[in-house]
């Protein structure tokens, strides 16, 4: 069997799209799997064990595309699966030229003309977390939805030399990462706050911190560092290979909704998750020992949310975004929670 599964993006629904394709390998040991993904999330891919072939989707260079096209007709498919839901992704499957294209039924879509392209819409029922609606779609085929299982290889970096080099301190010694960026301003906690829970993990359990940063997010990291005087610094320059090898060595990782988050849950890193807008209970840590922590009243920008419920909200309408009302005890707390969890 010839399986083509497409997932562009984003970084966190690529990370959450692992477990169906880890099923599929499980039930069909012998088949080819290939993995359509946008080129900026190839690397994470290319850990993927379960998957053959990795095929990177361009944002821009559209002259790739008929090339791209003539290779999948070429792969000759069975099956392709569209866990995105979107009219482009749904567009990319049904170039393909499968004989069987099965995508989300209406409810689960993001872009509902998506739906008039699929051969199949399976019943779902109603997952809550994506992982669960993953495993709904590909259970069509006869993949068992346990165990959850995140096939990411391990590969050697200097990364975690370097960021232990950059806190100056034992270089086999333990540090949390923490992660204050988010591509939207909703889902970011404040750096101040970031910095005093670093100075408080340095104080009271000798953890330093080692500061995340993406694209346009140096100056971010800076203030948490800066907000912490002298318990956190900057991270390397990090890929998302990079990425996997610090959370595999982090003692703690906390971060908000966002793809460092769900790349630290995925390599069973112990993982601290800030949530407001968004719904953790779609997307939030997979592990039942990981922590969530969100506002303690509910926040209104979830709730005025149209649509798909879970969504985040790009813009919060509140005049205090809803991450600003969540103090650093809160986040300590949950901090001490998860390790005490993972030592017992």
């Amino acid at each position: 069997m010839r399986i083509l599964v497409v997932r562009l993006s984003s970084l966190g629904d690529v990370v959450h799209a692992v477990p169906a394709v880890a099923g599929l390998r499980r039930t069909f040991p012998d088949a080819r799997i290939d993995w359509l993904v946008d080129d900026r999330y190839r690397e994470l891919v290319d850990l993927v064990t379960a998957v053959d072939r990795r095929i990177g989707v361009p944002r821009t260079r559209l002259a790739r595309l008929p090339r791209l096209v003539r290779g999948l007709r070429e792969a000759r498919y069975d099956v392709a699966l569209d866990l995105q839901g979107l009219l482009k992704s749904a567009l990319l499957a049904r170039s393909a030229g499968a004989r069987r294209l099965i995508g989300l039924e209406r409810a689960h879509l993001r872009e509902r003309p998506a739906g008039w392209l699929y051969s199949e819409t399976p019943r779902l029922g109603n997952p809550v977390h994506v992982i669960e609606r993953n495993l709904a779609l590909v259970a069509c085929l006869g993949v068992r939805a346990r165990p959850v299982e995140f096939p990411i290889a391990e590969r050697s970096s200097a990364v975690v030399r370097e960021a232990r080099d950059a806190l100056g301190g034992d270089r086999a010694g333990p540090f949390a990462l923490v992660n204050p960026g988010a591509a939207w301003a909703s889902k970011r906690w404040p750096p101040a706050r970031f910095g005093a829970l670093a100075r408080g993990l340095a104080s009271t359990r000798g953890l330093r911190s080692v500061v995340l940063w993406g694209p346009g997010e140096r100056a971010l990291a800076e203030q948490v560092v800066d907000a912490a005087a002298g318990a956190a610094a900057p991270a390397p320059a990090t890929t998302v290979g990079r990425l996997v090898a610090l959370a595999r060595a982090a003692a703690v990782v906390v971060s908000g909704d966002t793809g460092p988050l769900h790349v630290a849950a995925a390599v069973g890193a112990p993982t601290i998750g800030i949530y407001g807008p968004s719904d953790p209970r779609r997307n939030g840590p997979w592990s039942p020992r990981d922590v969530v922590v969100s506002p303690r009243q509910p926040c209104r920008c979830r709730l005025r949310r149209a649509g798909s419920p879970g969504v985040v909200v790009r813009r919060c309408v509140q005049a205090r975004p809803c991450l600003a009302s969540i103090p650093v005890e809160d986040v300590a707390g949950a901090v001490a929670r998860r390790l005490a969890a993972n030592d017992a």
